[in-house]
């Protein structure tokens, strides 16, 4: 039981698991204030200029009878397509998708290839089989002997 807490203990503080739910809570901020974005400061003028629309009230009602708001819908436990607040999700997801794509766009830019110098070698000789192996290489993957640095 010891070994199994301690190789847990060690997984779990590996930098992958870590980087992860580090992004998973960023993304979760990220969503909370892109929904604010579009809910708040994007869909108010939207809703303004297609005759003061409010996407967020737009339901249809399956049991045919009318209400005034979709509160009321919710509250007499009518049966509802919330199909404005699926819009509204969907603008969400457009403007996550935007902004992912741009900023792996920047990191991508920002990111510089790596630059080989000319007349360097990239291959070595193995001293053991005469095989040309990669310059870097710790081990021949021919004959397997352990190369000497």
């Amino acid at each position: 039981m010891k070994k199994f807490v301690n190789d847990f203990k060690e997984f779990a503080m590996k930098g992958n698991v870590l980087d992860m739910a580090i992004g998973i809570i960023i993304g979760i901020a990220f969503g909370a204030i892109v929904t604010s974005l579009v809910n708040d400061v994007l869909m108010p003028p939207f809703g303004l200029l297609l005759g003061n629309l409010d996407f967020t009230n737009l339901f249809v009602s399956l049991s045919g009878i009318p209400y005034s708001s979709l509160e009321a819908a919710v509250a007499a436990g009518a049966p509802i397509i919330k199909y404005g607040i699926f819009i509204n999700t969907i603008i969400n997801f457009i403007i996550i998708a935007l902004v992912v794509f741009l900023l792996v766009r920047v990191i991508n830019r920002l990111k510089r290839p790596e630059t080989k110098v000319e007349g360097e070698p990239t291959t070595k000789e193995c001293p053991y089989c005469i095989s040309s192996i990669p310059i870097k290489a710790k081990r021949c993957p021919y004959c397997t002997s352990e190369l000497v640095s």
